[in-house]
């Protein structure tokens, strides 16, 4: 008698060698819709399923937990995973996983041009170009603010944030000053020359400010009123942590009132809305949550993401769990 296959559901349109690779292994449901699916719509379609493989949008939480019994595996393409509850998930013996690494690079070089784009109001003066407002030039024709030499701030100093500090210490002479945590390493810190701050003098000292934290209830807003006022006047901030870490709403004021000269925003608050303060200043680049988006990284999470699902549900080990625990 022929064993029968475990189902899995790919709950995102992705790359067809996805779901067929999947399907060497298991019975695949590849959800083809543009639109997420709804909560009891995904409750309703992971009946019976063993595996789901996710993005960073799908909530899993102790709700869909205890109204899904059979499933053992959450794997998920994102490296943050603010959206998975890896507590409840233990709880009920579930592995979760995500996909950190394949995106460090990307993300790193993403996370840097949002930077220099918002220093040198490039969106800025593309909508007005595009608006037909280029009569003549004048020495400060969207003048915006030096890179190369300016002293670089991170706060979060993973990855990404050690990556974007590369970038910026060995491609352009930056000064790099962090706040993160937990310390660094001599021997980490030594390789771009960077100096740990506290937060508050970390804002203080920034010329550009960048960040790379994850989400959490110790980060929600951590960059808030209090903190913008901390910083220069002639200041960026670039944001492609996750939207909650900023309070949208203090920036979208700062920005308005030109307490700080521009901002990056990749992602943010209940996106995929966006506040309408931000919409409304012209000082801000806007874009929709696409930091990790070249083709062959978004390959490489989903692929990272199938090789954590086929070995949670084939005896293996899965490459990067997020609660080893339920495997061990």
């Amino acid at each position: 008698m022929t064993q029968e296959r475990q189902r899995v559901l790919v709950a995102r349109r992705l790359f067809p060698e996805i779901s067929q690779r999947l399907a060497q292994h298991f019975e695949v449901d590849a959800y083809q819709e543009p639109e997420p699916l709804a909560p009891e719509a995904l409750a309703e379609r992971l009946q019976g399923c063993a595996g789901v493989l996710i993005t960073g949008t799908e909530r899993i939480d102790a709700a869909l937990l205890a109204a899904c019994p059979q499933l053992r595996a959450v794997c998920s393409m994102a490296v943050g995973y603010n959206n998975i509850d890896v507590s409840a998930c233990t709880a009920r013996r579930v592995l979760a996983t995500n996909a950190p690494g394949v995106l460090t690079e990307t993300t790193a070089d993403f996370g840097f041009a949002l930077m220099m784009a918002a220093a040198r109001r490039i969106s800025e003066s593309e909508h007005w170009l595009r608006a037909g407002q280029w009569k003549q030039w004048s020495y400060d024709l969207f003048a915006g603010s030096d890179v190369y030499g300016a002293t670089l701030g991170i706060v979060g100093m993973g990855r990404i944030g050690q990556a974007i500090a590369r970038r910026g210490a060995l491609g352009f002479d930056m000064k790099v000053a962090y706040h993160n945590r937990s310390r660094l390493s001599g021997a980490d810190e030594a390789v771009v020359g960077a100096q740990y701050l506290a937060l508050h003098d970390l804002l203080r000292v920034a010329d550009h400010l960048v960040i790379v934290v994850p989400y959490t209830p110790q980060t929600h807003h951590l960059i808030g009123a209090a903190e913008l006022a901390l910083m220069k006047p002639t200041a960026t901030l670039t944001n492609i942590a996750r939207g909650g870490v900023v309070d949208d709403a203090a920036l979208a004021q700062a920005l308005h009132e030109r307490r700080i000269a521009a901002a990056g925003l990749d992602v943010f608050e209940g996106e995929p809305r966006v506040h309408p303060g931000l919409l409304a200043v012209p000082n801000v680049v806007l874009t929709p949550h696409i930091a990790s988006a070249s083709l062959p990284t978004r390959r490489a999470m989903a692929d990272l993401a199938a090789s954590n699902l086929i070995a949670a549900l084939t005896g293996g080990r899965p490459p990067t769990p997020l609660n080893p625990e339920v495997v061990a």
